[in-house]
This record gives structure tokens, C-alpha cells and sequence, in this order.
């Protein structure tokens, strides 16, 4: 046996190390397809937002003002009131747009609400997740 020629002769280095890179490549790509396939990344970016809501009581005319006092900016399409005689009533319903700071919305309840709790909820975009961002019992008579 001549080691001579053993340490010169490279030419299985090639092979072996071209079969290493596409097994690897194969499994990067595997992991890449199989997450999007799956929808791991559906999670991502659902989080609630934090905001302060302000409530003000009409009890003459049965109106409640919701007033975007802090925190994020929403969009009125993630949020609804619920507590109302009617069930829930979308934001989209009256207004349009993103609720920020300094917005206020109206809603007209249709019976007495006398110690009801009116909540203002989130939900995600993927309707997976939801969040109550604020909430006010209404006074009683």
C-alpha cells in the first residue's frame, strides 16, 4: 500500500460532501414547506392591543359615549361592545377606520341598563383570539 498516493488522491471528497450539502438542503427546505403547510406562523402578530376606554352615561335618551382615552391604535372592524339590550354592536356600525386616541363612539341602548356591564372587546384577525379591553357598569337608578 503506498500512502503517498492514499493522502493525494481526494477524489471522494467531492461526493461525499455534495450528498451532505443536499440532505441538508432537503431538510431545510422540508421544514420551511411543512411549517407554511401546517400554518405555525398563524399565532404570530395576535396579540390584544392595550387601550383605556372612557365611559359616559346619558340616562335620559339611554346613550352610552365610549371614548378612546390611551394606548394602542385599533382597528374599529376588531372591536365591539357588548352589555347593550340588542346583544353586541360592531364599531363598524358607526364609524370607520382606526379608533385611536380621542375617538368616541356612540351607542343608543333600547331598554333600561341600570347595573348592566358594557364591555369593549377585541378580536383577532383570525377570530382565534379575543380580548375584553375595557369595561363600566352602568349606574342604577
Amino acid at each position: 500500500m503506498n500512502f503517498k498516493e492514499l493522502f493525494t488522491d481526494d477524489s471522494a471528497v467531492s461526493p461525499v460532501i455534495g450528498v451532505i450539502l443536499m440532505v441538508a438542503i432537503t431538510v431545510i427546505l422540508a421544514a420551511v414547506i411543512g411549517a407554511f403547510v401546517l400554518n405555525l406562523g398563524q399565532g404570530i402578530d395576535q396579540s390584544a392591543p392595550q387601550a383605556s376606554f372612557d365611559f359616559d352615561y346619558n340616562e335620559t335618551s339611554n346613550n352610552v359615549t365610549i371614548t378612546h382615552q390611551t394606548g394602542d391604535s385599533i382597528d374599529a372592524e376588531r372591536l365591539s361592545t357588548t352589555g347593550l339590550a340588542g346583544g353586541s354592536a360592531n364599531w363598524t356600525d358607526h364609524m370607520a377606520g382606526t379608533v385611536s386616541a380621542g375617538t368616541s363612539v356612540e351607542f343608543n341602548n333600547t331598554a333600561d341598563w341600570s347595573g348592566e356591564t358594557i364591555r369593549v372587546v377585541w378580536e383577532s384577525q383570525n377570530g382565534e383570539n379575543s380580548a375584553t379591553l375595557s369595561q363600566s357598569t352602568a349606574p342604577t337608578e
